[in-house]
């Protein structure tokens, strides 16, 4: 018997700006996600990888329905996103932000921001929500006295465990954790990247982990999904696809990231900008920054296709060892 994802994504799309022809002039629509489908299984973390302008934060802000797909459709244990209530969609993903500080309301205590999802979602009463909060606050190895601090009282580090601890309070199966550590000293990197190890031990949550930084993305991950001009390149197990790239984009963010003793490569083709969102290429989106590109890149875009056992991606010329 095939145990169902915890996550399926079919098709999934967001157009920015697009308007209806007026005065016989249509606006074309900037295109941030193109036809994104992946699954992820229960207690897997899907590490989403990707340079600026990729799509990352878009996807991520739909996947935990903070915004409104274009098209496609995203379901959880099998209930879609968009057609269950607000507040049982907040009771399966939680979102936890980039930047712990500005995600936090500096006018609430932590005591309200951790109580309001157990208001709303949860219409705990008052003696339930005292236990809880202990609970939480624990979770994530905080002192009890943090409750009626505010959030300026707190290091990044500390705030973010508040703001871990408040998707927590949902009791959701999925965190959608949005570069969780970009902001944060190297060292309290760890600590966080332990914590959250340690709480989807614990809890069997699923992780959807968007960074940039590919040691980041190798450490907490079961598999990687590379993203390009919104669009999925490469998706695989995180160390052989970090290790063994298939896609020539991937193999370009693994020579790129800095290494102690490496010097950086020299500027190239490949270092131009992505191509204009409003008119995007006819063929492979990297096309203008791939050296094996040929008229078939550039003429035809290539299908997301399997390269062995358990890999996908999409590219006419696919790397080979």
């Amino acid at each position: 018997m095939t145990t169902a994802p915890a996550l399926k994504v079919e098709g999934l799309s967001k157009t920015f700006g697009a308007r209806a022809p007026l005065l016989g002039r249509a606006r074309p629509g900037v295109q941030a996600v193109r036809d994104v489908s992946f699954a992820v299984a229960r207690g897997e973390t899907l590490g989403i990888v990707g340079e600026s302008g990729s799509g990352k934060s878009t996807l991520a802000r739909m996947l935990a329905g903070l915004l409104a797909p274009t098209a496609g459709c995203i379901e959880i244990a099998g209930t879609r996103l968009g057609i269950a209530k607000p507040a049982r969609s907040g009771r399966l993903i939680q979102y936890v932000f980039q930047d712990p500080a500005a995600s936090l309301n500096p006018r609430r205590s932590v005591r309200r921001i951790l109580e309001t999802p157990l208001k709303l979602l949860h219409h705990m009463p008052q003696a339930a929500r005292e236990q809880r909060l202990a609970e939480l606050l624990a979770a994530v190895s905080l002192p009890t006295d943090a409750l009626d601090r505010y959030p300026h009282e707190f290091s990044g580090g500390q705030a973010q465990r508040i703001g871990i601890a408040r998707a927590l309070a949902a009791d959701p199966r999925i965190l959608v954790l949005d570069e969780p550590v970009s902001a944060l000293d190297v060292s309290v990197q760890a600590q966080v990247l332990n914590l959250l190890a340690e709480l989807q031990q614990r809890m069997g949550l699923t992780y959807l982990f968007i960074t940039h930084d590919l040691a980041v993305a190798e450490a907490v991950s079961d598999r990687v999904m590379v993203l390009y001009f919104g669009a999925v390149v490469e998706l695989g197990p995180a160390r052989e696809i970090l290790a063994r790239p298939a896609h020539p984009y991937t193999r370009l963010l693994a020579d790129s990231a800095p290494v102690t003793g490496r010097p950086l490569p020299a500027p190239g083709t490949a270092d131009a900008g992505l191509p204009d969102p409003r008119h995007p290429p006819a063929g492979c989106a990297f096309a203008g920054r791939c050296p094996r590109a040929d008229a078939l890149c550039r003429g035809q875009a290539p299908p997301l296709e399997r390269i062995g056992d358990d890999r996908l991606a999409a590219c006419h010329h696919p790397l080979r060892e």
